[in-house]
């Protein structure tokens, strides 16, 4: 009889201890590295969705720029070869722990910057284009979204030092190498200053 009431009394012990222990685990921050792994990922699709919009804008700011400007056809050719550059690199979650992947990314995405600034630099020489309602609307919707290209990549760049951070302290360094081995430092953004300028649109 004895041996059957310690036998619950270690059960029931263990019962509590469980729960008390994964709470332990969870204030220890064992769960962090996949939360701010995920809260990374989610900030890079937002980076990728506001590029993917000005992707969307450009072939229509091109034919309406072409309608007034065609003499312009070498920034035209530029602003398109591009974008043609830009879409045709793969990109995914994993692009952001490849480092050759990401400077890739970075790097034609940068390109297609400047060709937009130049393009919309040459609109300045044309008074009917910069008049003309549908280039006004396409430039509004450019502004907008190079704004939020900024801060999307803002806000990657934040998520991703807290996932870096965390691979790399204590006493997240001690969960990287128990039980998260496989996990990479992700990319940032690293190009020049310069290169990260917003095309100027002005009105």
């Amino acid at each position: 009889m004895s041996g059957s009431v310690a036998s619950a009394f270690r059960k029931s012990r263990l019962l509590f201890l469980i729960p008390l222990l994964s709470l332990f685990l969870a204030g220890c921050g064992v769960n962090s590295i996949p939360t701010y792994e995920e809260q990374a990922k989610a900030k890079w699709s937002d980076v990728l969705n506001q590029y993917q919009r000005r992707n969307d804008l450009i072939p229509n700011l091109v034919e309406t720029v072409k309608g007034f400007a065609q003499q312009e056809r070498t920034v035209l050719q530029a602003v398109t070869e591009a974008r043609a550059q830009a879409t045709a690199i793969q990109v995914n979650a994993s692009t952001i722990t490849d480092p050759e992947a990401f400077k890739k990314f970075q790097a034609t995405q940068g390109q297609l910057s400047g060709a937009l600034g130049r393009l919309l630099a040459v609109s300045e020489n044309y008074p009917d284009l910069k008049s003309n309602q549908n280039f006004l609307s396409l430039q509004s919707q450019l502004e907008g979204t190079e704004n939020r290209i900024a801060v999307a990549r803002r806000d990657y760049i934040e998520a991703v030092r807290l996932y870096n951070t965390e691979l790399t302290t204590f006493p997240g360094r001690i969960w990287a190498s128990l039980l998260y081995s496989g996990k990479k430092p992700m990319e940032e953004f690293t190009v020049e200053d310069s290169a990260k300028r917003l095309p100027q649109v002005k009105f």
